[in-house]
């Protein structure tokens, strides 16, 4: 494995000498992610495997290229995952099958495979699942992290516990960086026992009704692991101690359904009809409380009213004012023109923040450059 990293680190200096960008990836399933591709392959595919594991300690370190499926697969003997829930998208092995009585925009498509999810694409997008709002983000599993930089350094960050770091957390700042910052080669990850009950229940809801809920249901002590509003259903799934899930289902009311998994793995890997339709998708994360956005298109809601999906054809400009009213931000998410820019404009400041970040671990700029930001 070392000769792996000997490889990628000669590769970063060779594109140093040379002046020439390098595209990294892992198994590409993230690719439509971010702004357009550009230089040459990087991929860091080859180095994989689960490091060391220690279940009593829930901890988990691994190589780069380990495939998601495959380490869930190790945390799942053990009675583990990573709470965060990374999206697979193209990775899963086949279609899911269409859900029971699922509703308008429900139902599970059988999107074209695109590549195999990792555990480095999963820190470098940044990207969480259903389980977000109530468990936390990458970033908040984050440990330690070693990379190569853009001079091609070995250089290692954190470490195996929570409270281990003086100064700037960059384990934590790798997540999200799409690979601007370096090739991550490994991590090291808080782990959380799987919950011993779950289901999952919906109820008919306008999208105004259900974000009231979701903020009400936030304030109570109740185990909620996932909330989504989509079409004219509210979807809430319950997680944790069998007692408390059953009191928490008798609270709530609502319609059980059977096979809850596959809707909420459907909705993290953006499998149902409404991610598939060919209008450009929007990621707005705005404050959970905010009334339903007056856009035009299709929306769903997450993560207690958070994280809104937006298909439509609308302009950036009059998306990101709408999220900003809100105070949030958007993101073109997949597909439309990616001129405006992907992500939402910085204030001044924060982009120079960012910029002497980018100068400080890859001061030829050939990481990944334009995937953020342009010329970033």
């Amino acid at each position: 494995m070392q000769d792996i990293i000997d490889q990628l680190a000669h590769a970063i200096r060779e594109a140093v000498n040379h002046q020439t960008p390098l595209c990294i990836r892992g198994g590409g399933s993230k690719d439509f992610y971010g702004g357009a591709l550009r230089g040459e392959p990087l991929s860091t595919a080859a180095y994989r495997g689960v490091i060391d594991y220690e279940p009593t300690e829930l901890v988990v370190i691994a190589r780069a290229g380990t495939p998601l499926a495959e380490m869930e697969a190790i945390l799942r003997e053990k009675g583990q995952m990573l709470a965060f829930e990374p999206p697979h998208f193209g990775s899963l092995p086949s279609p899911l099958a269409p859900l029971p009585h699922a509703g308008e925009g429900n139902k599970v498509s059988a999107a074209p495979k695109m590549g195999t999810a990792t555990l480095g694409g999963a820190i470098a997008a940044g990207l969480s699942g259903p389980r977000r709002a109530y468990a936390g983000a990458v970033r908040d599993f984050m440990l330690g992290v070693r990379m190569l930089d853009g001079k091609g350094s070995d250089l290692r960050f954190g470490g195996r516990v929570m409270k281990n770091v003086a100064g700037y957390d960059i384990s934590r700042l790798t997540a999200g960086s799409l690979g601007t910052l370096g090739v991550i080669l490994e991590a090291s990850l808080k782990t959380l026992p799987l919950p011993a009950a779950e289901l999952t229940l919906r109820r008919e809801q306008t999208q105004a009704e259900a974000i009231a809920l979701m903020n009400e249901w936030a304030g109570k002590p109740l185990p909620l692991s996932a909330t989504c509003h989509i079409g004219n259903m509210l979807y809430v799934r319950l997680s944790g101690a069998s007692a408390a899930v059953r009191a928490a289902r008798e609270k709530l009311g609502g319609e059980e359904i059977a096979d809850g998994v596959t809707f909420w793995r459907a909705l993290r890997d953006q499998q149902l009809d409404f991610f598939t339709a060919p209008e450009p998708l929007w990621r707005l994360s705005v404050k959970s409380t905010s009334a339903p956005l007056t856009l035009p298109g299709q929306q769903v809601v997450e993560w207690g009213g958070a994280l809104r999906w937006l298909r439509t054809t609308a302009d950036a400009q009059t998306i990101r004012e709408a999220a900003a009213r809100c105070g949030g931000h958007a993101a073109l998410f997949r597909g439309g023109d990616k001129t405006p820019g992907v992500f939402h404009p910085l204030p001044p400041a924060l982009m120079k923040l960012h910029q002497r970040l980018k100068q400080a671990f890859d001061p030829a700029g050939i990481l990944n450059p334009g995937r953020m930001y342009p010329d970033y």
